[in-house]
């Protein structure tokens, strides 16, 4: 049994097995709610440019010491993703790996032939984490199958994204579910810090992970030259992004930034080495105005999301 296998069967406060637990480079792991240590950083694979692409970049991020990426049927890259865990010679269990579910994969049976296919895909025995990607359409009975497939050893641990829509879509699966989801995954960062729905998951233990933690695309790197952020950035000899990132690990975030790019891979994560101040993540605080970059309504969100199916 390796190292991080035992590290996950322990049951350890949140704060301490960031203080103690780390995977190579030094990043820290967070405690889920059922137990299971996670790698606290890690690589969003949304938006590669081609399959072939996100299997390189995994494979460099791996080399970088990354040991968490995160990937979606939706993405069409989890074969690019499964290649490169088995190229990069690192044993499987050292690795996390997330995927998730398309609302036209929901409903009780169908689930299951998704998430199997979502194995083949990957070829791999079992996920980490297994989120639904949107909360439209029969997540309940998505939610039933995934709690099955836990069951069965597919998967380890389950998610809820983009649950922020609505308070109906939360209460809903809080209500329904049997095994409570461990990771809520939502648009988070400087501008944006979600306060209310931090506060809402709390009482759960729920640990939040942040997609869009540099303000993506949309944001026209509006993050990368906010003011506090370079004047925060020069002092430490860091670039904006790096703070950016520094700041969402001291706040007890899980974050998974995007890229293809090789030299911004390895940027990414050399975030370990220096800490912010407590006045500096103050001043960081203060940039929040609930400023969202991807505004797409509920309502939006089935109209679109459940006439898109995906490939097999």
């Amino acid at each position: 049994m390796t190292l991080l296998m035992v590290l996950a069967s322990m049951m350890v406060s949140t704060t301490y097995a960031q203080e103690i637990y780390k995977t190579v480079a030094d990043v820290p792991m967070v405690q889920l709610n059922n137990g299971i240590l996670m790698p606290q950083f890690g690589l969003g694979t949304f938006l590669q440019p081609s399959d072939s692409v996100c299997e390189q970049s995994c494979l460099t991020a791996l080399k970088a010491g990354y040991r968490h990426i995160d990937t979606a049927h939706a993405y069409n890259d989890e074969a690019g993703v499964g290649r490169a865990v088995k190229k990069s010679g690192i044993p499987r269990e050292e690795i996390w790996i997330t995927s998730k579910l398309w609302p036209t994969e929901y409903g009780e049976g169908k689930t299951m032939e998704a998430i199997d296919k979502m194995l083949e895909r990957m070829q791999l025995d079992y996920i980490d984490l297994l989120y639904v990607h949107q909360p439209v359409g029969d997540f309940v009975g998505a939610w039933r199958d995934m709690e099955k497939a836990v069951a069965m050893g597919k998967v380890r641990a389950l998610g809820i994204s983009n649950f922020d829509a609505s308070d109906e879509v939360f209460n809903k699966i809080m209500s329904e579910s049997r095994v409570k989801p461990a990771v809520l995954q939502i648009e988070c960062h400087p501008y944006a810090q979600r306060l209310a729905m931090r506060e809402k998951v709390k009482p759960y233990g729920i640990q939040v992970e942040c997609w869009f933690p540099l303000g993506g695309a949309m944001s026209n790197g509006a993050l990368l030259r906010d003011p506090v952020i370079c004047s925060i950035a020069e002092a430490h000899g860091k670039t904006p992004a790096q703070i950016i990132l520094r700041w969402h690990i001291q706040e007890g975030f899980s974050v998974i930034p995007g890229a293809s790019n090789p030299d911004y891979i390895r940027e990414n994560i050399r975030i370990f080495d220096f800490e912010l101040t407590d006045e500096e993540m103050a001043r960081i605080r203060s940039l929040n105005q609930e400023k969202r970059f991807f505004n797409m309504s509920l309502e939006e969100k089935e109209r679109v999301y459940l006439n898109t199916p995906m490939k097999d």
